[in-house]
Formats: structure tokens, C-alpha cells, sequence
């Protein structure tokens, strides 16, 4: 009767075909961590869901590691708090842009089988997911676990009912994806018992031909870094040989065979495996995955794959989310910087369906406002990067924060440990710098705490010469007391000293040669020793002008150009220079040598509008010395120092 009592409460009566989404992708490598406290929130925002929204896309899978979103083992398995505080705000932003979210339990591991006692984790999991979304909007689904593999399809398939029923004890409303051992392989679709619950979707995952969509990946066994080039469809004449490396094995195997079955009539007829299913038990099915690996594929063969794929899709009416947005598989160009509105490759996105935005050619202007690093998390735009060999970095502490939620806490760390906040794409912070701005954070740290290192790290160019030179200041006891009290730090960037380069095993020392307009990095380094017994904490670190007040940092307006330093430099036969305008001016640029001769007249009162503008300096007829380069915009003048090596 209580069975019963559920499956007249659901929503939804789900038949083949019968589906409230239509496209979508996997949002990778954002709750897909070892435990809460790594979770890098910051790496997408509600303008992402906005963005992926735009495409035209109505769903994203949300893989995340969910069985080590726990603060407790066997038998509760209780939910991270910190976990659910950021999941809470996903799911806020799918409900008010409209967005499905699946949230996909991706605990995961392509080398671990399946344990036979998965149900002992699933279903306390589950039910505490269940118990926590019950009262959200149909938006949001539940897929059970992604991915099973080594496990019986008849264990993992009464496993899997027995999580069903646990979730529905709880919540009758949401929607629950299942799918097949064996990998969700759509083979494995038609041994799946007839499940008693009518609000299920079945799903399966397709990347055929695998020696096409997986060739470079690392984690196959044996890995297929080595084979590069296997065309879509099957070409007799771009086909590779067999790499030394995979000889012997099934790779060699299904080389041999790809005449066979590397061509869209084998992909569409093991496509209408999954489609017949469907069709004999009248329920839906969803593709979770598919994809090609970006590495070793051609570009032209990979967007043919999609594109093949995508009209069957459309054809059948089969619902999909593509692996995935950002990453190996993903939808934007490589070698970029990942950013929407200049690196989307647009082949791709057209070959599946979505609508792209206009692209532009991204060029790094100063950043002229405040600039978060760490509020409650890492901000938008940079990644965690950390050096971390023993002790811990907790990234959320909520026991004594300065403001908002939570804190950064590091303790144990050895030498040389670091905080790393790697900007992605770098930023230009000449002007921030020039205008007096402030590194700004709150401290407290045991006095067991040595000395450490606060430093920015530039971009390492490709000039033999040039290395990831290190600005920055010494955070002593007299700057930071050792009294586990917060301390509130204001450090000019203008007081920062060049303190050298560590590159390729070799130490250089400084030479003034810090781009402040081309940061990779801010670290935090336990330079000058360990402290296996004590923590420091941080919060609230921003760089800010000192002389504004609130949350709301005024935008600057510089009272001069930006001359940033030309790159190369050293140079040879040619470089670049780039200069900065907010306003349209009249610019003169224009290279002395030491005694103050002109030696090229790059620019002649030539009218540029405002924005960031690089001009070609052939040097080929130069000899060896140190030149300046002078910039002038209207009234104001600025000058670099360069020097030509041949």
C-alpha cells in the first residue's frame, strides 16, 4: 500500500520520448573533489548557468564526488554542511533561470570496480539528498550513481531499486535517473528489470568508435597517450599505424578492425540499441554522456562525429547532456583562456545544435576596480593551485571568520608550502599598482608560525632570458603578531620588492624585470621554514584602494597612459609594444637610445581611440644596447626601459 500511496503522489508519468529537457552539458571539475573542504566554488557563477542557458542548452548534469561529501563514515555517511551551503546555491540559480539540474552522484573511479555493498553508501546518501530537495521545484533530478562497472547487472540492478525505493520514502516528486552496469553502456540497457516507478529516466552514455573519441586519454587501460590521428569516418590513407606502445593489444585489435565499424552506419545502428529500448518498454531514455577527446583528435573529424550524432539524436528525440562544458571534451577551443565570449569553438557548437555568441579576439586590459581573491571562497576567474604535502588547507573554516561564512585555515604545512591563487587569464595590474592600490586582507596565525612569503609571480614568456619573476613582501611577526589574534593587513603593491626567480632547478636574482601587467599568480609560501604544530588563517583578502570605504570600490581613472613593457624583452630582431588608453587620445611613441638620440619614430601624433592598442617595433637595423620607449597621450608622458640583444 505505501508503494502504491508513492506512485500515485508522483508528478510525472514518464513514456518513451517523454522528456521536459532536450539539451544540455556536464558542468565538470566543480564538486567532483576528494572532500567538501576542496570544493573550488568559485570556478562558475549564475553568469555561467546565464551563458550556458544562452546556448540554448535547457539542462546541465552536475557530476559531483558525493560520497566524499561527507563529514561521518558507516553507517550515516552525514552530509557536509559546506557541500550543501554551495549545491544550495546551483540549485538556486538553475530554479530562477528555469535550467534543469541533474544532480549525478559521479563518485567515481575508471580503475575501482564497483563494490557489491555500494547500497550501504547509496542509500543514506540519498536519502539525505532526498530529504534536503524534496521541497525544491521539479527542476531538479536525481541520478543514482554514474558510471557502474565490474559489478553483476543483476546485483547492481536490485542495488539500484533498493536506492529508488529509499529515495521515494522520502521524496515523491523529483524525478530519478537510473542507468545499466557495464559502464551505462546502452548494451547493458536489456537486462535492467521493468522498475516499479514511473518517474524514472533510463540513461546511457555513447563514445563508439572508443579508439575515435578516446584517443590520447591517459586513464584507459593500456592508456591511448600514444595514438593520435584515427580519422572519423574510417580513411584508408589518414589512418595511423598501431603505436609501438599499444602492439599486442586490443587497441591493435580494434585498429585493425576500424574499416569495419569507423563509419555512421555502425555508430546509428548501436545508437537504435538504446532508441529500441525505449521504444519495447515505452519508457525514456537520456545520452548522459558523449563526446571526443579534444588532445589527439583531428578538429574537422571530431565536429563530423557530433554533428552525426546530434541530428540522430534530434531524430529520435533522445534528450542529451555532452561531456562536457569546460575541460578535455569540452566546448571550447584549446590552448585558450576558456572565456565565453572568446574562446567557444564555434564549428562545434554549430555541429551540435547550440547558437554561439559573437566572438572576439581577447585582449588583457588593466583591471581598473577592487579585485576579489578569497571571500567566502576563491573568486570567479582563479583557480587553487596549491602545494600542500602534509598538514591541511581548509579553504572553509567556519569557526571564527572575520566576515561572511567561513576562512581559510592552513596548519602543518612543511617548507615551501604554498596558497596558490593562479589568475585565469592572467591580469594586468600596471594600473592598480600606479594608483596606489593596497593588498588588503585579515591574518591571525600561532606563534609557532615562521616568517612567510606574500608574493605575485608574472607570466613566464617564451624568451630564453625571461623567468616567473617574484613580487612581493615578507609577512614577519612585526607585521602579523604571532597571537592567533585577526589582524587586519594593508600592503601597499607600490612597497612590494622583486625578490628573484626559481625556474627549471635554478635560482636568478632580481633584476627588475616584475610585469605587474602580466600576473599569473598571488601565493602565500611558507618560505622561510615549517611549522608542523601551528596554523595561520586568512580571510577577506582583496586588493582595494585604501581610500574607499565599503563594499563598493569606485572605478579609477588613471591621469596617464599605461605603457606596459615590451614583449619581448630582452628582443632581437623585433618586439612588441602595448599601451593603454581610457580616452581617445593624440599618442606619440617614439624609442631613444642612452645618450637621448631618437632611433625610430614609431607613432606621429596618431589619433587612437580608448582601449588596449600594440604596436610592431622592428629592430632588425639596432645594435646591442638599452633603449627607453616613450609614450605620450595628450599631456602626459611614460617611459620603458628596453634592451636589444643580437
Amino acid at each position: 500500500m505505501k508503494k502504491l500511496t508513492i506512485l500515485l503522489l508522483m508528478a510525472f508519468i514518464l513514456e518513451a520520448g517523454d522528456l521536459p529537457f532536450s539539451r544540455g552539458v556536464n558542468l565538470t571539475n566543480w564538486f567532483q573533489f576528494s572532500n567538501a573542504e576542496q570544493i573550488p566554488f568559485g570556478r562558475y557563477s549564475k553568469a555561467d548557468f546565464e551563458n550556458i542557458r544562452s546556448l540554448g542548452a535547457d539542462v546541465i548534469r552536475l557530476p559531483i564526488n558525493l560520497h566524499a561529501m561527507t563529514i561521518s563514515d558507516a553507517p550515516d555517511y552525514q552530509l557536509h554542511p559546506v557541500f550543501l551551503f554551495f549545491l544550495d546555491q546551483a540549485v538556486d540559480w538553475a530554479e530562477e533561470l528555469g535550467l534543469y539540474l541533474i544532480l549525478d552522484n559521479h563518485t567515481f573511479d575508471p580503475s575501482v570496480d564497483t563494490p557489491t555493498n555500494i547500497g550501504l553508501t547509496l542509500i543514506p546518501v540519498w536519502q539525505q539528498m532526498a530529504e534536503h530537495y524534496k521541497g525544491r521545484s521539479e527542476l531538479i533530478i536525481y541520478e543514482v550513481l554514474n558510471e557502474p562497472h565490474g559489478i553483476n547487472d543483476a546485483i547492481w540492478n536490485a542495488i539500484q531499486q533498493q536506492v529508488v525505493t529509499a529515495i521515494r520514502e522520502i521524496d515523491s516528486l523529483h524525478t530519478i535517473i537510473i542507468g545499466p552496469a557495464g559502464w551505462n553502456s546502452y548494451n547493458n540497457l536489456a537486462v535492467m528489470p521493468v522498475y516499479a516507478d514511473s518517474n524514472l529516466i533510463y540513461s546511457y552514455h555513447f563514445y563508439d568508435p572508443f579508439i575515435f573519441t578516446h584517443q590520447g586519454a591517459s586513464w584507459t587501460t593500456p592508456s591511448l597517450e600514444p595514438l593520435f590521428g584515427v580519422p572519423f569516418p574510417y580513411d584508408a590513407e589518414a589512418m595511423p599505424p598501431v603505436p609501438d606502445e599499444l602492439a599486442g593489444t586490443w587497441v591493435e585489435s580494434e585498429i585493425n578492425n576500424y574499416p569495419n565499424y569507423g563509419n555512421i552506419d555502425w555508430v546509428t545502428e548501436k545508437l537504435d540499441i538504446a532508441y529500441n529500448f525505449s521504444q519495447e518498454r515505452n519508457v525514456p531514455v537520456f545520452c548522459g554522456e558523449w563526446g571526443v577527446y579534444i588532445p589527439n583528435s583531428d578538429p574537422a573529424d571530431r565536429v563530423e562525429w557530433y554533428w552525426q550524432l546530434r541530428l540522430w539524436f534530434e531524430d529520435h528525440q533522445i534528450a542529451w547532456t555532452s561531456w562536457d562544458y569546460h575541460g578535455g571534451f569540452g566546448l571550447f577551443e584549446a590552448g585558450g583562456n576558456g572565456l565565453f565570449q572568446h574562446d567557444l569553438n564555434i564549428p562545434l557548437l554549430e555541429a551540435m545544435g547550440f547558437t554561439a555568441p559573437p566572438q572576439s579576439d581577447f585582449i588583457l586590459l588593466p583591471d581598473s576596480v577592487s579585485l576579489d581573491l578569497y571571500r567566502d571562497f576563491t573568486a570567479h576567474g582563479i583557480v587553487q593551485s596549491n602545494w600542500v604535502s602534509q598538514g591541511s588547507l581548509n579553504y572553509y573554516d567556519d569557526s571564527n571568520p572575520v566576515a561572511g561564512h567561513y576562512a581559510i585555515t592552513w596548519s602543518g604545512a612543511a617548507q615551501y608550502g604554498n596558497i596558490t591563487f593562479d589568475f585565469k587569464p592572467d591580469k594586468d595590474l600596471s594600473l592598480l599598482m600606479e594608483s596606489a592600490f593596497v593588498l588588503d586582507m585579515w591574518a591571525k596565525a600561532e606563534n609557532t608560525v615562521p616568517d612567510l612569503d606574500l608574493r605575485f609571480l608574472d607570466s613566464k614568456t617564451d624568451v630564453p632570458e625571461d623567468h616567473p619573476w617574484r613580487m612581493g613582501i615578507t609577512l614577519d611577526a612585526e607585521m602579523l603578531p604571532r597571537d592567533n589574534q585577526w589582524h587586519h593587513l594593508q600592503i601597499p603593491l607600490e612597497d612590494m620588492l622583486e625578490k628573484g626567480a626559481w625556474d627549471n632547478n635554478q635560482w636568478f636574482d632580481p633584476q627588475g624585470d616584475f610585469d605587474w601587467a602580466a600576473v599569473d599568480l598571488f601565493q602565500i609560501v611558507a618560505e622561510y621554514g615549517a611549522f608542523p604544530d601551528g596554523s595561520i588563517s586568512f580571510d577577506e583578502i582583496r586588493i582595494v584602494d585604501p581610500n574607499c570605504t565599503g563594499l563598493v570600490q569606485k572605478e579609477i581613472q588613471p591621469h596617464s597612459p599605461i605603457l606596459s613593457p615590451n614583449f619581448p624583452n630582452p628582443f632581437n630582431a623585433e618586439t612588441t609594444i602595448s599601451f593603454s588608453l581610457l580616452q581617445p587620445a593624440l599618442v606619440n611613441l617614439t624609442v631613444f637610445d642612452l645618450s637621448g638620440r631618437i632611433v625610430a619614430r614609431l607613432l606621429n601624433h596618431k589619433a587612437y581611440s580608448s582601449g588596449k592598442h600594440f604596436v610592431n617595433f622592428d629592430a632588425r637595423d639596432l645594435p646591442s644596447a638599452i633603449y627607453f620607449i616613450q609614450l605620450q597621450a595628450g599631456a602626459s608622458t611614460s617611459v620603458h626601459k628596453a634592451l636589444c640583444l643580437k
